[in-house]
């Protein structure tokens, strides 16, 4: 099905991106892989090709594009090569830069958003904690004032970057008596004293990504590097996770694209018995059937991305298509698993990665179960 929400502008876009993910990224790939983190050197040319600052200010060195379809064209080309190259490029792009724009000090901004543009200063946020999970009200690491600045102690997990970042928006508990209305978010640079870094965990899928745990002991934070109001970092959150919900969901359905097209080129040119194995009635169905899901679920989160673009996406909205792509997502890639036999079950091909990558869309950016509760509400249930 042809796909309307892009304009001519956007695709022009799009062969820049295709030809940096080329040159730069798939040459990388196994290595990338076996050191479990995006090197530097991706990180600058991609800021040297103007992919980092698409919606920031040209005042801060950025593009100032202001369409989040661009971004989205950035994360489909990425997640096509494989998921995790979308993970840590969306994590600094689509989720830490909204804090940083529209909410950190004038200073802050100076400061930080000029080496983000660049690559210069990579980016990652702190929300999930051991305890927490999706649950952000829950949060124990606290920051108490202390005159002009602020002392954070705790810990982070699952944290995307965190290896590696320059920067971690953290989420800290500055009145626990509140709950969820007493969450403030900070600013905190990996060379302050008491932040450290936990070893890189060990994941069933998307290897490529640098995921760790963070601590936080005694570290002293000025007040111009709180972002947002005090008190207020939860509804900073909430306002900024639909953005975050339709990024996956714009990912999910391209990397599962990705390995769909190579599953037909491949049922194609297998044979079994004579014939190809894609001339054989269930595969034939198998695939029309995963193809058809695809377009359907494309087409749900094509609105949506013309919504958000315009101001209209709504949180059930971004809910719906973040479970919906990922669920149709990991359907799609088991098929392809299957249609691939035994070679499916092997890491040496694509197929068989994309699958252990891809079952995390269903936790992350909050749990489809949390989505679905979500959406009940909006129906008043």
């Amino acid at each position: 099905m042809r796909r309307t929400v892009y304009e001519a502008d956007h695709e022009l876009f799009r062969e820049s991106v295709k030809e940096f993910v080329e040159r730069t990224l798939v040459p990388l790939d196994e290595d990338i892989r076996n050191e479990r983190m995006l090197r530097r050197e991706v990180w600058l040319e991609a800021g040297r090709q103007g992919f980092l600052g698409m919606q920031v200010a040209e005042e801060y060195g950025g593009q100032g594009a202001g369409d989040f379809r661009f971004n989205a064209v950035i994360g489909e080309e990425l997640a096509r090569v494989a998921a995790a190259y979308n993970s840590i490029v969306a994590i600094h792009v689509d989720i830490c830069a909204p804090y940083l724009l529209e909410l950190a000090t004038e200073e802050a901004k100076k400061s930080w958003l000029p080496r983000f543009c660049t690559g210069e200063l990579i980016t990652a946020i702190g929300m999930t904690e051991p305890s927490g999970g999706s649950d952000l009200a829950a949060l124990k690491t606290t920051a108490v004032r202390d005159g002009d600045s602020w002392v954070i102690n705790g810990s982070k997990t699952f944290i995307t970057n965190g290896g590696h970042a320059d920067l971690i928006i953290v989420a800290a508990k500055t009145d626990p008596a509140k709950g969820a209305k007493g969450i403030t978010l900070f600013g905190v640079e990996a060379d302050m004293p008491g932040f450290h870094r936990g070893t890189k965990l060990d994941k069933v899928g998307q290897p490529e990504a640098d995921t760790s745990e963070l601590f936080f002991e005694n570290v002293r934070v000025p007040s111009s590097h709180v972002i947002g109001e005090v008190d207020r970092g939860f509804i900073h959150m909430m306002e900024r996770l639909p953005q975050e919900r339709i990024s996956c969901a714009v990912a999910n359905v391209a990397h599962a694209r990705g390995v769909l097209e190579e599953t037909i080129a491949y049922v194609k040119e297998r044979k079994a018995f004579g014939r190809p194995i894609g001339a054989f009635q269930h595969n034939k169905f198998l695939v029309a059937e995963l193809i058809t899901k695809l377009d359907v679920a494309q087409a749900f989160v094509d609105q949506c991305l013309a919504a958000h673009v315009t101001g209209d996406l709504s949180t059930a909205d971004a809910s719906k298509a973040k479970w919906w792509s990922s669920d149709v997502q990991n359907q799609i890639i088991d098929g392809c698993v299957q249609l691939f036999g035994g070679y499916g079950y092997m890491r040496e091909y694509r197929v068989a990665r994309a699958w252990m990558d891809a079952r995390v869309t269903r936790i992350w950016a909050g749990s489809n179960e949390i989505m679905k509760e979500i959406i009940g509400r909006d129906a008043g249930l």
